[in-house]
């Protein structure tokens, strides 16, 4: 099979005849060209050899004018269309030798249980795909006879979103896959048979320059979206609910913390058990300074009380006070019958947004480094938005248990304002 040979984009050549890996992750900002040349790929393969391909996006609905349309036209520019037929319903791209290109939506799972014959799938906008959907696809691509492939092209996303996790870097796990700074710098990585790729509107050489300045432009307006669509970068979207969180060692933590003179220390627990976690912190507060310090935490799901109760014995030891979430009456009754120092904390109407409050007026929040669940929740939250755009004060991008458990520990803390006013006692 004879195909025209145009003009590619030279950071992709490689990309493009590159089949040694399982698994593709391309990343790049707007207008990168990553998507038009994994259609690319796509269709040179298949022309090449009789296989199936899958493309999938979160959404099917949105498959016609973004994967579908742009496979016409790659196929157009390659002046292979007349080798292969799309059809609208269903959905597919056959080819005269019989390949075959179909597509699917994740938000149809029941229509995903069976990839008979797929040997390749590539993943569309992949951070907008849930963890349990890409989980199900790489458990069921296994063709018997052909190499099985999967390709994932996305615009960088929070740090929080499982493809940075998976890729680079999960701190709730404590695993280090790879410094997405170092990809940054070599733009491409292979690795643990991945073979990883950024791309930013620099590598495209098609497209217009006034694109271009448009993107420029972003660093003044939104720096967020900057950083996302021109730099092709990973980092936090959104306003940080605590800019002033910081990380340190634990043995340095700790000697700060026993310097503190009349540290207030404080416990809180949040409740959970199928879908939500059971978090239990110990604070330190240093009063002069304005500094929180978070020294433990307890975290765990899917355990019933009397597991929780060996898990946190020593609490029971010491006979530290925890204040605990009040909407679980039941709970903490079982705990003090035996013998814990449990007692409900304080809620009512705006309490979400003033607890909130309350934690930010601290100058510092310091989080030892053992406290790995902490650190994922608390140093990337960011306040969720309206329609409009403007914060919403009391609700996050994630449901963080570890602050709520800090809003139970510190229910009736006072602290003072960046005025020097106190806050009212709750």
């Amino acid at each position: 099979m004879k195909y025209k040979k145009f003009k590619l984009n030279d950071h992709f050549y490689d990309f493009i005849n590159d089949w040694t890996c399982k698994t593709y992750f391309l990343v790049g900002g707007y207008g990168s060209s990553k998507s038009y040349h994994i259609a690319v790929k796509l269709i040179t393969k298949l022309l090449l050899e009789k296989r199936k391909a899958l493309v999938v996006r979160e959404v099917y609905d949105t498959i016609r004018d973004s994967c579908y349309d742009l496979l016409l036209e790659v196929a157009e520019a390659m002046e292979v269309s007349p080798y292969l037929v799309f059809t609208s319903s269903p959905m597919q791209v056959r080819f005269q030798n019989g390949s075959k290109i179909i597509f699917k939506g994740m938000d149809k799972p029941c229509k995903l249980k069976s990839l008979n014959g797929v040997s390749i799938v590539w993943i569309e906008e992949c951070s907008e795909v849930k963890f349990e959907g890409f989980k199900e696809i790489l458990g069921r691509l296994r063709h018997p006879t052909l190499s099985n492939h999967i390709l994932l092209s996305t615009n960088p996303v929070s740090k929080s979103n499982w493809c940075y996790q998976y890729f680079f870097q999960d701190q709730k796990e404590n695993i280090n896959i790879l410094n997405d700074e170092e990809l940054y710098e070599k733009r491409i990585i292979i690795l643990n048979n991945t073979y990883y790729h950024h791309s930013t509107v620099d590598d495209n050489f098609f497209v217009p320059e006034d694109y271009i300045k448009q993107l420029d432009e972003l660093e003044i307006h939104d720096k967020d979206l900057y950083r996302i669509a021109r730099k092709g970068r990973f980092g936090v979207n959104g306003k940080l609910v605590f800019p002033q969180f910081e990380v340190l060692p634990y043995k340095e933590g700790m000697e700060r913390i026993k310097k503190i003179r009349n540290p207030l220390l404080r416990n809180g627990m949040d409740f959970g058990f199928v879908t939500s976690y059971n978090a239990l912190v110990r604070l330190a507060v240093d009063p002069e300074e304005k500094i929180l310090y978070l020294y433990y935490e307890y975290y765990s799901r899917n355990k019933d009380d009397t597991e929780i109760e060996k898990e946190i014995e020593e609490f029971k030891r010491t006979q530290e006070l925890i204040k605990a979430d009040c909407a679980e009456p039941k709970t903490i009754r079982y705990f003090c019958k035996q013998g814990f120092r449990m007692r409900a904390c304080r809620k009512f109407q705006g309490s979400r947004e003033e607890y909130t409050k309350k934690i930010k007026r601290f100058k510092k929040i310091i989080c030892l480094d053992h406290c790995k669940n902490a650190i994922h929740e608390l140093q990337t939250l960011t306040f969720k938005t309206d329609k409009n755009g403007e914060i919403i004060e009391d609700e996050f991008n994630i449901d963080s248990h570890i602050l709520s458990a800090i809003w139970y520990a510190l229910d009736d803390y006072e602290v003072e304002d960046l005025k020097g006013n106190m806050m009212k006692r709750f």
